[in-house]
């Protein structure tokens, strides 16, 4: 097998390296690679059931920049509707907005589920500034219509 070696390159190689791979992006598309994009302002739309915890962060048009659910962090069964695996999620989606810029958050929370508190929490303590926490559960005004009554 013999000894592995570990090849420590320097910052001007890095960088001719990556100029040589976007040189060779643009010859082939014929336009230049993205940059990354920057949003400091966001919404988190958390929606929370009885069985599972879904966290998703967009910018202010409505463009999905980050999302993950519990089952995605890796919890199975039950545990996907404990408070504990929403602030798992919570805190995922933190650090994917964190790399994207994002500073401020707008909260929209949906559903009844165990997981809404703590996550809104988690957001709050991974550095992301919430700005505002609204509740947009769709709640019936009269509900649906009732069965005819049983003649017996």
């Amino acid at each position: 097998m013999g000894k592995k070696r570990v090849v420590v390159k320097t910052k001007e190689e890095v960088i001719k390296e990556t100029e040589k791979r976007e040189a060779i992006i643009q010859k082939v598309t014929g336009k230049a690679p993205k940059k990354k994009k920057i949003v400091e302002k966001g919404r988190a739309y958390i929606y929370s059931t009885y069985n599972n915890t879904m966290i998703t962060i967009t910018d202010r048009n409505g463009n999905v920049l980050a999302c993950a659910s519990s089952g995605m962090v890796g919890f199975k069964g039950p545990q996907k509707s404990t408070p504990f695996a929403a602030s798992k999620v919570a805190e995922v989606v933190a650090e994917k907005a964190k790399r994207i810029g994002m500073k401020e958050i707008e909260v929209l929370v949906k559903g009844i589920g165990t997981g809404r508190d703590s996550a809104i929490r988690s957001l709050g303590n991974k550095g992301l500034e919430i700005v505002s926490i609204k509740d947009i559960t769709p709640v019936p005004h009269n509900g649906c219509r009732p069965r005819k009554p049983r003649r017996v």
